[in-house]
């Protein structure tokens, strides 16, 4: 599917919130994709590709990521009113949102802020209430994430890289399936991202993950469609705390994937690709009526499986 790149004005300010779009003119509910910390648009491509020819989707660079930088100060509540004002500028009174990790948490908050024009919400390895189990890291895993992330960026997908660097890195955490094909994904997204990753970007999350975040008592208000994805050995937002946010969203279908972790899109991407077309082809968005069972029934089920 061909794709394209824009830029938006986001404030009086001045800054342009870069994006890339796919599908455009397709006649169905567009998606908003947004990207986790560190991220950028390109890093969406493996969702927006799987619903080629099914929905348009437009995914930002968020403020402080990617090509949409800035020098000043912000907070995470500033990303809320650029992607209000990307709405409004794309013209989408409806659309759907998906997100990953930090994009996640961004979606649910746009539900909560916008509830007559979020239809419909993909929460990807993300929780209401975030928490991880992440142990704590030495100097050799630093060293060897450095080595694995420069010999997979000459040469993306080595073997022999993987097998020395790779499984004694900080990607150990980040990935349970260490295969080429997710390798080749971190050196064509995520090491770009990572180094367009501004301080100001690094700072807002800092401030917000030590006021602490919890949205779990609002959930209820989410009356529409959610299909929320989570890898059973993710230590960045645990599985747990993603079957918790399940359980309390009204309408919520939830898929516990086993042996993958935080960047699991890319560990299964065609698997977590047939999953959320399903997924989108089951929902009857004319109507608005939630084609979903109970969020704890369907949690609970997708856990023992």
């Amino acid at each position: 599917m061909p794709t394209a790149v824009g830029n938006c004005t986001a404030d009086a300010m001045g800054l342009q919130l870069h994006y890339r779009t796919w599908g455009k003119g397709i006649p169905s509910l567009p998606i908003l994709m947004l990207h986790g910390h560190p991220g950028n648009a390109d890093c969406m491509a493996v969702f927006a590709e799987a619903v080629a020819g099914i929905h348009p989707c437009v995914a930002p660079d968020l403020r402080g990521y990617g090509h949409s930088q800035v020098t000043d100060p912000f907070e995470m509540q500033d990303h809320l009113e650029d992607l209000e004002r990307l709405l409004d500028r794309l013209g989408w009174q409806e659309c759907l949102v998906l997100g990953w990790s930090l994009g996640g948490i961004l979606a649910l908050e746009l539900a909560l802020r916008l509830p007559q024009r979020v239809k419909g919400l993909v929460l990807v390895a993300s929780a209401a209430c975030p928490r991880s189990n992440h142990p704590p890291t030495d100097f050799w895993d630093q060293v060897n994430t450095g080595v694995a992330s420069l010999l997979n960026w000459l040469w993306p997908g080595w073997e022999w890289n993987i097998e020395t660097f790779g499984r004694r890195s900080l990607y150990r955490y980040l990935m349970q399936q260490q295969t080429p094909t997710a390798y080749r994904y971190l050196a064509h997204m995520a090491l770009p991202a990572y180094l367009h990753t501004s301080p100001q970007a690094r700072q807002a999350l800092r401030a917000a993950l030590q006021r602490g975040y919890n949205r779990e008592g609002d959930l209820h208000r989410i009356r529409i469609p959610v299909l929320l994805m989570a890898g059973e050995r993710d230590r960045h937002i645990t599985a747990n705390s993603s079957l918790a946010t399940a359980r309390a969203l009204p309408h919520c279908t939830c898929i516990v994937y086993p042996n993958v972790a935080h960047l699991f899109p890319w560990e299964i991407p065609d698997r977590v690709g047939q999953d959320l077309r399903r997924w989108l082809s089951a929902q009857d968005w004319a109507s608005g009526i939630p084609v979903v069972g109970s969020s704890a029934s369907s949690a609970d089920k997708a856990a023992e499986a």
